[in-house]
């Protein structure tokens, strides 16, 4: 199924008396980016929950927030306690801090007072992994709801990008078809040149075929058109397929924009260049398209 890389979650519950929140983003990158903010007292359990991300997605940047608010019980509202470890670990890089530039300034309350998270509500003083069983489930929900938007997207950019690889290959079977014609017309005008300038003289057939035989040769066309076919056939294969396919057709329309630059230049016909054109018109807002797919 295809994914679009846009999309928003969000899903929150209530655990020990507080309630928790996650919003989830997700926007266009070349690869997977998590970027992850949540309050101090959750830190130990990070990893777990970039890993959990990780796990469903393969491209795209997330932004995920955790949030934590109260329960508006006044009873909970307004006690705060001190958050020993950070503040240790704070004291000891300031001393670290101290010893390696020789600064001789000392550390003060006042300093150690006015960090970061050095003073969290007396609710929030618990072990995280006790909270991880209910905030794995509040994390699936926010995930999920992610990810059928980006499905609902991925649906729409579906629908956009068949539409043009059918006109695409519209285009191609035009060109295919008028191509045989092309040296058709090729043999007339030569046919007709060399007459003009012999001026009615007896022509020599087998040299005017072999000019003829030539310029086919030259002009033509046929394995670019079978290579464009199979890359056609392909990218419609990955947009059916189950898996993330974003790179893989990304390549394939490198590879079309190879073979049709190869078919303008080989053939002189006016009206295979404007096919042409319209599909390299085509391919380019295919490859904008495509760079919103996961």
């Amino acid at each position: 199924m295809i994914k679009s890389m846009t999309g928003y979650g969000k899903a929150e519950a209530v655990l020990a008396g507080r309630k928790f929140m996650i919003e989830m983003k997700s926007v266009n990158h070349r690869f997977l980016e998590i970027s992850l903010r949540m309050p101090g007292m959750l830190l130990p359990l990070e990893g777990e929950i970039k890993k959990r991300i990780g796990e469903q997605f393969s491209r795209g940047r997330i932004e995920a927030t955790l949030r934590v608010d109260g329960d508006g019980n006044a009873e909970n509202e307004g006690r705060f306690t001190l958050n020993l470890p950070l503040v240790r670990n704070y004291h000891a890089l300031l001393g670290q801090l101290k010893e390696e530039f020789h600064l001789g300034d000392e550390v003060t309350l006042a300093m150690m007072a006015g960090f970061r998270d050095a003073f969290i509500p007396a609710e929030t003083i618990q072990d995280p992994a006790t909270l991880w069983e209910g905030l794995s489930k509040i994390l699936a929900d926010a995930i999920r709801t992610l990810t059928e938007m980006r499905e609902k997207e991925g649906e729409s950019l579906k629908r956009d990008l068949t539409g043009r690889l059918d006109r695409i290959g519209g285009f191609l079977e035009g060109i295919a078809g008028r191509a045989p014609q092309v040296v058709l017309d090729y043999q007339k005008r030569l046919t007709d040149r060399v007459r003009e300038l012999t001026g009615g003289m007896v022509i020599d057939e087998a040299r005017l075929l072999q000019e003829v035989a030539i310029m086919a040769e030259k002009s033509d066309i046929t394995e670019e058109v079978v290579r464009f076919r199979s890359h056609i056939g392909q990218f419609s294969d990955l947009l059916a397929g189950a898996d993330a396919a974003g790179r893989k057709i990304d390549f394939l329309i490198q590879e079309m924009g190879r073979e049709i630059n190869t078919i303008g230049s080989k053939s002189g016909n006016a009206e295979i260049s404007r096919s042409v054109i319209e599909i390299k018109s085509e391919l380019a807002k295919l490859r904008e398209q495509v760079q919103n797919i996961e």
